[in-house]
């Protein structure tokens, strides 16, 4: 997780769907087996176009995720925190997303 410093952290933290978590988790598998394909490419001095082909995969990829790891977020915890009364909190921190994405 990124901390980020001079932001307050709510107190009301929400972990990832447990629905989402094996989609996510197979996602992972596999950008992760693509970053070691990417790493033996390297090691075999592979041709620049061929692993540049495969680190943009990794990065569709990892866009995908983090696609549904923000749709988790939008359709629980922020209509939850709005639920809750915590507008002003949860607009931050999508602010703060957005800021951190547009870097």
């Amino acid at each position: 997780m990124i901390e980020q410093e001079g932001h307050e952290h709510s107190t009301h933290r929400v972990p990832i769907d447990s629905s989402a978590r094996p989609d996510l988790l197979r996602r992972l598998a596999y950008i992760e087996g693509h970053l070691n394909g990417v790493r033996r490419m390297i090691e075999e001095d592979q041709y620049c176009v061929d692993v540049l082909k495969q680190t943009y995969a990794v990065r569709r990829a990892i866009e995908k995720m983090e696609a549904l790891i923000l749709e988790n977020h939008l359709q629980g915890c922020v209509i939850q925190g709005i639920r809750d009364g915590r507008e002003s909190e949860v607009v931050a921190e999508l602010i703060d997303l957005y800021e951190i994405a547009g870097r």
